[in-house]
C-alpha cells in the first residue's frame, strides 16, 4: 500500500495505517496544508472541489470539504465532474484555487488530491514545496465557529464546460452534425459517461455507450492503453461504428480507435488535433520528452518550432507558455488547447479531432496513415531500495557518453536509431522507460539495452 506526497498533490491507496496509506487522517492534514497555503498567498477564501467516480469519492469529499470550511473557507462543490472541467471552473468563480478527487489512471483502490491554482491550472513546483512544507510543519489554524466557511454544490459547469467548447472557433460543429457519426464511448465507470454523452449528442454524434454506471468499479483496468480496450475494438466493429472513444476516469485523457477496431494510438491524439490546429493556426508546439517523435515532424511541415518539456502537465505548460505554443500536450493522449484553458481536455480534444475528421471527409484508419509512423515501447520496473537512480543515471550517462543525453526529466538519450527515456514515476513507485523507433522491435531492443544496463549496475 502506498501513500505519495509530491508536488503533484497526494495520491495513495484507500485504508491502511496513517503516514503509509491515504487515510482519513492523511486526507485532512494534506487539505488543511493547501488550504492554508491559497489563504496565505492569495487571500482569498473560495475553493472548487470536484471528483471523479471512484468509490472512496464520496468520502474523500467529504473529508476535504468540511476541512476547508473550517478553515474559513467557502467551498463550491461540483461533485461528480471532470479535471478539465473543475480547472475551468476555477476562474469563472474567481477562486483561490481547486482540489480535484482523483488518481486518474491507477486501479480502483487509489484516490488523490490534484491541487489547483487560482487560474485553475496544477499548481508549479515551488508552490507544491511550499505546501509541503506546510504539511510537514502541521502549522494550521482553523477558523472560529462564527467565521466557518459555507458550501454551495453546483452541478452546471459540465454543461458550461460544453459551451466553450462549441463556442471555439476552430470547433466545426455543423460540419460534425452533418456526418451523424455513430461512436462507441467508454467512460469505464466514471464521471465521462457524464461528460461527454452531452457534448457527442450536441454534435450530433449517436452515442453507444459501454461502462457507463459510474460506480468506480472499473470494468477494466482504468488507464486507456491498447491492451485495456479489446471490449472497445470489439463494440466499435459489431456496432459497425465510425470510431471509439475511450477516457480515464478523470477524463484528461482521450484515446481514440478505428473504425476497424485497431487502436488509432494514443500517441496520434496528440499529433492529429495539433495537425488540425497548425492547418488553421500555425505556430509552435510542446509535448513532454516521453512523447512521439511525429508531433515534431508535423510541426515543422507547417513551419512551427517543436519544443519538448519535462513529463508532467506542469512542465508542458510552462513550456507552452514561454514558447507561444498554440496546442501542445502529452503522448498519453493529452490534449492542451490554451484557446479554452491550460490543462488537458478529453472534451476539447473530442470536439477539435471531430472537426478535423469532417473536414477530412475519410475514415480514422486512413488519416492514422497520413502521419509518420513511429513505434513506441513503454515498460517500468519497481523502484526498491535497492535501486540507486543517481549511480545507474551516472553509469548510462558515461557508458553512452557519445550519443545525445538529456538530463532534464531523469535520463533520455537519442540513438542514431531512436531514443529511450529513463526516469522516476510522478504518481507511482516505478521507474518508467519508454523508447520509440521507427519499428517496434528496434524499440524494443533498446529498452532491454537500458534494462539490462541497470540490472548489471545495481
Amino acid at each position: 500500500m502506498t501513500l505519495i506526497k509530491s508536488i503533484s498533490g497526494f495520491r495513495g491507496t484507500i485504508g491502511g495505517k496513517p503516514g503509509d496509506n491515504l487515510t482519513p487522517q492523511d486526507i485532512v492534514e494534506s487539505t488543511a496544508a493547501y488550504g492554508q497555503w491559497v489563504l496565505q498567498t492569495t487571500g482569498n477564501n473560495k475553493i472548487v472541489v470536484g471528483r471523479d467516480g471512484r468509490i472512496s469519492g464520496e468520502i474523500v469529499s467529504n473529508l476535504v470539504v468540511n476541512t476547508l470550511r473550517c478553515l474559513g473557507i467557502h467551498v463550491v462543490d461540483l461533485g461528480l465532474s471532470t479535471t478539465p472541467t473543475v480547472e475551468i471552473a476555477v476562474p469563472l468563480e474567481q477562486a483561490g484555487g481547486g482540489i480535484i478527487l482523483t488518481a486518474s489512471h491507477n486501479p480502483r483502490e487509489w484516490n488523490a488530491l490534484k491541487l489547483l491554482n487560482h487560474k485553475g491550472e496544477f499548481i508549479s513546483g515551488a508552490d507544491g514545496e511550499a505546501v509541503l512544507a506546510i504539511a510537514a510543519s502541521g502549522d494550521i489554524h482553523y477558523a472560529p465557529v462564527d467565521k466557518l466557511g459555507t458550501y454551495r454544490y453546483d452541478g452546471t459547469y459540465i454543461a458550461k464546460h460544453i459551451e466553450q467548447i462549441l463556442a471555439l472557433p476552430l470547433v466545426d460543429a455543423d460540419a460534425i452534425r452533418a456526418k451523424k457519426y455513430k461512436v462507441v464511448l467508454d467512460p469505464v465507470n466514471s464521471t465521462g459517461a457524464l461528460a461527454l454523452p452531452p457534448l457527442l449528442e450536441a454534435l450530433g454524434c449517436q452515442v453507444v455507450m459501454i461502462n457507463g454506471e459510474i460506480n468506480g468499479q472499473f470494468a477494466h483496468n482504468p488507464e486507456p492503453l491498447r491492451e485495456n480496450l479489446n471490449t472497445l475494438s470489439t463494440e466499435v466493429r459489431q456496432h459497425k461504428a465510425f470510431m471509439g472513444i475511450a477516457v480515464d476516469p478523470d477524463v484528461d485523457r482521450l484515446v481514440l480507435v478505428c473504425e476497424d477496431g485497431d487502436m488509432f494510438g494514443e500517441e496520434y491524439t496528440l499529433v492529429a488535433v495539433a495537425d488540425y490546429v497548425l492547418s488553421n493556426t500555425p505556430g509552435n508546439t510542446v509535448s513532454n520528452m516521453s512523447s512521439t517523435r511525429a508531433l515534431a515532424d508535423v510541426t515543422r511541415k507547417y513551419g512551427g518550432e517543436y519544443n519538448a518539456s519535462a513529463v508532467g502537465e506542469v512542465h508542458v505548460v510552462e513550456k507552452m507558455k514561454s514558447t507561444g505554443a498554440v496546442i501542445g500536450g502529452e503522448g498519453n493522449g493529452g490534449i492542451i488547447y490554451p484557446e479554452l484553458h491550460y490543462g488537458r481536455d478529453a472534451l476539447v480534444g473530442i470536439a477539435l479531432f471531430l472537426s478535423q475528421l469532417a473536414r477530412f471527409g475519410k475514415t480514422l484508419s486512413t488519416l492514422r496513415k497520413t502521419y509518420p509512423e513511429y513505434q513506441m515501447s513503454k515498460g517500468k520496473i519497481a523502484q526498491s531500495p535497492d535501486i540507486d537512480l543517481n549511480k545507474i543515471f551516472a553509469g548510462l550517462r558515461e557508458k553512452y557518453r557519445n550519443e545525445k543525453i538529456n538530463n532534464e526529466d531523469g535520463l533520455k538519450i537519442d540513438f542514431e536509431s531512436g531514443w529511450v527515456h529513463l526516469r522516476p514515476s510522478n504518481t507511482e513507485p516505478i521507474i518508467r522507460i519508454y523508447s520509440e523507433s521507427n519499428s517496434m522491435v528496434i524499440a524494443e531492443n533498446l529498452a532491454k539495452k537500458i534494462m539490462q544496463d541497470i540490472h548489471e549496475m545495481r
